[in-house]
């Protein structure tokens, strides 16, 4: 709930104070939202009000140059075209992060989900936030430290960190190869510690797993089918999430479901494309989900809008429901630790526990010929 603000651009929410403050209408070409809105990261009224308004001074110099940069010249109008000066390429030593960036989307971002784009922009942002826009021959080694350090800073654990740095370290390797640019690139091998503030995901215990699917036969709707589904098939939870109907399938005779791409919803990786066989809760969930008189060609209609999958919104309810039967420290993700654990316990080979997961098999030879049978399989996931 929303409580008295400090000044115009805060706002306080379950106690942690938040910036906010509004993009001028003349500058929203430049943003891809009308209003810039983020954690403060204290609850504390004094670092917050120091925060807010240090990032509205922060705002408003950028904002300034921004106006100036993009101010017409004088007396524009009034050129004939014959005569207006074309735009010229940057020099070769001018090259920015923003033309990075922009060369990185166009030539990696094809058929890419929207949040491909978004993971891009958000991690050079925070780049462009500690040390500024610059030309790419201009950012040091120091650059590189001090981005470390402010990421850290800003309450990320080592994973995070490390998924932005590659993310920034591939823009900047891709435009220097494309620009050919002999620079080398100062995000490169940098040291942090990537298990720092990291917490380790625990599988749900055999008991709890009984317990959860026992809560779902009970309640019998859309969103305790998928915590089902899951349960006994270790799949992702976005996977499931934007499953179709269609996507359950029979296979020589045993009720599966097919895990491929679709344009609401792609796979995490390649070797994410499998054919799973159902048994337990999931094959439960599957056969109510095709029982059901539903109009809709989605599998959980309750997180498709036909355009992009809500994945984040279906973790967040699930994960709450789970916390209330099961206890702090789990998540829909640790039914994918489980079922690991479960296949291993049975001492089903790593190469069909990494084919029932989508997990990628190491070796030239995984590659070759289609897998395992669903039969071979389904009699892993019955002993597990």
């Amino acid at each position: 709930m929303l409580t008295t603000k400090l000044n115009s651009y805060t706002f306080n929410k379950n106690g942690i104070w938040y910036f906010s403050r509004r993009v001028p209408a003349d500058l929203r070409r430049h943003y891809r939202t009308n209003r810039i809105a983020y954690s403060l990261r204290t609850k504390s009224v004094r670092d917050a009000r120091i925060r807010a308004m240090s990032d509205a001074a922060k705002l408003d110099r950028h904002w300034h140059i921004l106006r100036i940069s993009s101010e017409d010249l004088p007396g524009k109008h009034l050129l004939t075209d014959a005569v207006q000066e074309p735009v010229a390429e940057p020099a070769v030593d001018e090259y920015s992060l923003k033309d990075a960036v922009a060369v990185y989307l166009r030539l990696k971002g094809h058929d890419r989900p929207p949040t491909f784009e978004a993971a891009v922009r958000r991690s050079c942002g925070y780049l462009i936030d500690c040390c500024g826009m610059k030309a790419l021959k201009d950012y040091l080694r120091s650059d590189a430290t001090k981005f470390r350090d402010y990421l850290f800073a800003k309450g990320l654990n080592g994973a995070s960190v490390a998924r932005i740095f590659g993310t920034v370290r591939a823009v900047i390797n891709l435009a220097l190869s494309e620009f050919g640019l002999a620079i080398v690139n100062p995000f490169s091998n940098v040291y942090f510690n990537q298990k720092e503030g990291v917490k380790k995901r625990l599988p749900v215990k055999t008991e709890d797993i009984k317990k959860v699917q026992a809560e779902c036969y009970k309640a019998d709707d859309e969103m305790r089918w998928l915590v089902a589904l899951v349960a006994d098939t270790g799949i992702r939870l976005a996977e499931g999430a934007g499953l179709l109907r269609s996507d359950f399938i029979n296979k020589d005779g045993i009720l599966c479901v097919r895990i491929r791409p679709h344009s609401w919803r792609s796979l995490k990786t390649a070797s994410s494309e499998r054919v799973v066989p159902l048994v337990g809760s999931a094959k439960w969930a599957a056969e109510r989900i095709l029982e059901e008189p539903n109009s809709s060609q989605f599998a959980f209609p309750k997180y498709n809008n036909g355009e992009r999958t809500s994945a984040n919104s279906a973790s967040a309810a699930l994960n709450k429901w789970l916390k209330g039967k099961i206890g702090e420290g789990y998540t829909m993700h640790s039914f994918r630790h489980s079922m690991r654990d479960r296949l291993r316990a049975v001492e089903c080979p790593s190469d069909i526990i990494d084919q029932i997961g989508g997990w990628l098999t190491q070796g030239v030879g995984a590659s070759y010929g289609e897998g395992y049978s669903p039969e071979v399989m389904q009699k892993w996931l019955l002993l597990s």
